[in-house]
């Protein structure tokens, strides 16, 4: 059976600032069907996911959405209103289980002023349109998304939320979403690592069809099906992931570098004879003249040749950087009361750097990473301790939103401000135009004011000014925002081979592996811990550790979306010699029939509490039935577990 197609673009054109972004665009995609949009920055790929979604309009060409599919996108920058709550946030967007909900809620209310037949009558239709639908409990299965990516109030204001926990409501509010398409701008960004696992693993095995735009390459290898490469104004597609990608990348580059030497030496022989003047009066010649200035006019091969971060350092002394019992407090409220109370953010943190260390941050959103780094830069001082810099210490740091002074100043003028002259490692000095041309900033760009720039555009070039202060010490907040996968590849080996020291927070892990030699972990409580080794294998110790603490009937992994699972044994599980239960198991076994009884026995008590018009008692049996179900889905997993042991 063919995959149903559930989007179709076709020549989409949309004009940039000086020229078309992208020009014929044409592609489709299927049910199921994974894929990333890829380029460099300022290509175009946020806009093109933004016209596929109906944000904006095209100047030529056509999307197509498959009637009875449906899409959710997530941009990267979501609009919100400060004052509303989550709960009101989400349950605000015009779909229709959500309208269909506030309609029913609002009845409900009503019906405790005005109890006359016909509001009786649309609140009988509202209830079974409830029943048809399956939305008692569709509050709660929101409320459970939420808790999986770390929000459990949904009375806080969206103005009280930070950058992460605002992605994650609007990852959530697309996720529950009725729809067969997602459209994701970078999904990632603002998340901390073990919400983008989850994450991975769930758009991995959903049959939702994806298409995103990303700049971390592991997610891109673990979840995507194609990659669309966005370069010259034009999309290609790759099949495979991101590796397959790259291989496929090599192979086209030496093809093309072989067409391109071939060419050339036909041209040399050309152009002598073109020399010549010869008559173009005879079909034969005016032919061979016509396809001579199509191979000389031709688009020529370009590589990709990268650009430098190998400016001077100052030398770094024996006393860099050191931390005295620093403590932080923030004022830590409920969106219910007034009342707030001072919560530890870091407590009582000792620690000395040395020369060369690169060590990276970890921790869930909200942990203090950054209120930490900008200890550590001195933006912000300790509530408690002190914070000592060496004397030649130079410390540059890069936070994740850069503040321009001026946006009409130009790129050139903006970076010969710093200096007009760079010096460069070896002790060759270069003009800021040819400095500028090094990060990838070549023609009329450099004369572009700030504000045409794109976000990735405008980060590199503050990192750039930012290194021309020739730095020892790099504090680096989430550098790879916004970063297209050709830059992070240029900075990673820049930090690879810089010789002061590195602290760093990054959401991405194949980044991460590269350039921190171990990690300095933020637990919730405040504490500081510290972990020697690349974070993939922090990682893996931490999932092993929880997996070990975990009770036997919470091992099972849940899937707050999908209820389908491939029920297929592995070849390890057929081949795999059956053990009687032990004592101890066949006591479980016998406790989880007598509880799964009883549990049933619940569920089916909710489900008729549900059906209540008190919208009160029908909404909270509703999060009882949720939470139930999910306890009831372990016990059976476990029980069958056991049951297939002799």
């Amino acid at each position: 059976m063919a995959a149903e197609n559930l989007l179709s673009v076709h020549n989409l054109a949309k004009i940039g600032r000086e020229q078309p972004l992208f020009t014929g665009v044409t592609f489709g995609l299927n049910e199921c069907e994974k894929a990333a949009l890829i380029g460099k920055n300022g290509t175009g790929k946020s806009t093109l996911l933004a016209t596929v979604a109906g944000i904006l309009q095209p100047d030529d060409g056509s999307v197509v959405f498959n009637k009875t599919a449906g899409a959710s996108y997530l941009p990267q920058t979501p609009t919100f209103n400060p004052q509303r709550t989550i709960r009101e946030h989400i349950f605000a967007a015009p779909l229709p289980k959500l309208m269909l909900i506030r309609d029913y809620r609002e009845t409900c209310e009503a019906l405790q002023n005005d109890v006359s037949t016909t509001q009786q009558r649309r609140l009988e239709i509202l209830t079974e349109q409830m029943h048809q639908q399956n939305l008692w409990n569709y509050e709660a299965q929101i409320a459970s998304i939420l808790s999986v990516l770390g929000i459990h109030d949904m009375n806080r204001r969206m103005g009280e939320l930070s950058g992460g926990m605002l992605k994650k409501v609007a990852l959530a509010q697309v996720l529950v979403e009725d729809t067969k398409l997602l459209l994701l701008d970078e999904p990632t960004n603002h998340l901390d690592v073990a919400t983008i696992l989850w994450l991975q693993e769930y758009l991995a095995q959903t049959k939702r069809a994806v298409l995103m735009v990303t700049h971390d390459r592991w997610f891109l290898d673990a979840v995507c099906t194609n990659i669309y490469e966005l370069a010259r104004n034009r999309v290609k597609l790759y099949t495979g992931n991101y590796s397959d990608y790259l291989e496929k990348k090599a192979t086209e580059a030496e093809i093309e570098q072989n067409t391109e030497r071939r060419i050339e030496s036909v041209l040399r022989f050309e152009r002598e004879w073109l020399l010549r003047g010869p008559c173009a009066r005879g079909t034969k010649a005016k032919a061979r003249i016509q396809r001579d200035e199509a191979l000389i006019n031709r688009d020529t091969f370009q590589e990709d040749t990268g650009f430098t971060f190998h400016v001077q350092g100052k030398r770094l002394g024996g006393d860099v950087l050191s931390l005295h019992h620093i403590a932080k407090h923030f004022p830590k409220g409920t969106a219910n009361s007034t009342a707030q109370t001072a919560a530890p953010v870091i407590q009582n943190f000792s620690y000395t750097f040395t020369k060369g260390q690169k060590i990276g941050v970890v921790g869930n959103n909200g942990s203090g990473k950054s209120t930490f780094l900008n200890i550590c830069a001195g933006v912000l001082a300790p509530d408690e301790g002190s914070v000592h810099v060496g004397a030649n210490t130079s410390i540059a740091y890069y936070q994740q939103n850069p503040q321009f002074p001026d946006i009409d100043m130009t790129v050139l003028d903006y970076v010969a401000e710093a200096a007009d002259v760079m010096y460069m490692q070896n002790g060759s000095a270069l003009s800021a135009p040819l400095f500028l041309e090094r990060f990838g900033f070549t023609g009329r760009i450099q004369h572009s004011p700030l504000h045409s720039l794109s976000g990735g555009e405008r980060k590199r070039l503050f990192l750039v000014r930012l290194l021309l202060s020739n730095p020892n010490f790099l504090i680096l907040d989430e550098p790879t925002n916004d970063f297209d996968i050709f830059t992070m590849n240029i900075l990673e080996q820049f930090l690879l081979e810089f010789n002061g020291c590195l602290l760093i927070v990054s959401h991405d892990r194949y980044f991460m592996d590269k350039v921190a030699e171990s990690l300095f972990i933020l637990e919730d409580d405040g504490s500081i811990s510290g972990f020697v080794g690349k974070c993939s294998e922090y990682l893996e110790w931490k999932k092993t550790a929880l997996a070990e603490a975990m009770p036997a009937q919470a091992k099972t992994v849940h899937n707050a979306f999908d209820s389908v699972r491939d029920s297929t044994p592995s070849s390890a599980d057929v081949n795999k010699k059956k053990r009687r239960r032990s004592f101890k198991e066949q006591r479980e076994f016998e406790q989880l029939e007598s509880d799964i009884a009883i549990w049933e026995q619940q569920k089916t008590e909710l489900e008729a509490a549900m059906s209540s018009t008190d919208y009160n008692v029908s909404a909270k049996a509703g999060a009882d039935y949720a939470t139930l179900s999910r306890t009831l889905d372990a016990a059976y997993a476990r029980w069958e577990e056991l049951a297939e042991l002799d």
